[in-house]
């Protein structure tokens, strides 16, 4: 099996914790993207709206996406963890996940939940995506 740890420099460093932004199994042609959230590279989050923090974490994900050899037009599945109830936060998330998916129409779920990485993070998204051949 041949694996590829992906770890954009632009984005946070995941290894104190044992992580990487994304994992390629070369062999099946996947790539595995870790939540994405609105952390600097510092893992802090400027932001405290539902708005910016889906447009900076959908960002995130294409910049994993891009260095896996990737694209939104391969993602496979997206899961989109939010904090609380995920109906409550629709009007806010639908238009930017909408838009960064543009024509792609990948498996999707939404799911509420207590907490994510830090107190101050709102939401996360994570995906499965094909690699470019």
């Amino acid at each position: 099996m041949s694996i590829k740890r992906i770890n954009p420099l632009s984005l946070y460093d995941g290894a104190a914790t044992g992580m990487s932004q994304a994992t390629v199994d070369n062999d099946a042609g996947l790539v595995f993207i870790s939540g994405q959230v609105d952390w600097d590279t510092d893992f802090q989050t400027h932001n405290h709206d539902m708005k910016t923090q889906t447009a900076n974490a959908a960002k995130h994900l294409i910049t994993v996406l891009e260095e896996a050899n990737s694209s939104v037009e391969n993602i496979l599945q997206l899961r989109v963890y939010v904090r609380g109830e995920v109906a409550d936060h629709m009007e806010d998330i639908v238009p930017i996940i909408a838009s960064t998916l543009g024509t792609s129409r990948p498996a999707l779920t939404g799911i509420g939940v207590a907490s994510l990485a830090s107190p101050e993070i709102l939401i996360e998204i994570e995906a499965v995506a094909k690699v470019a051949r």
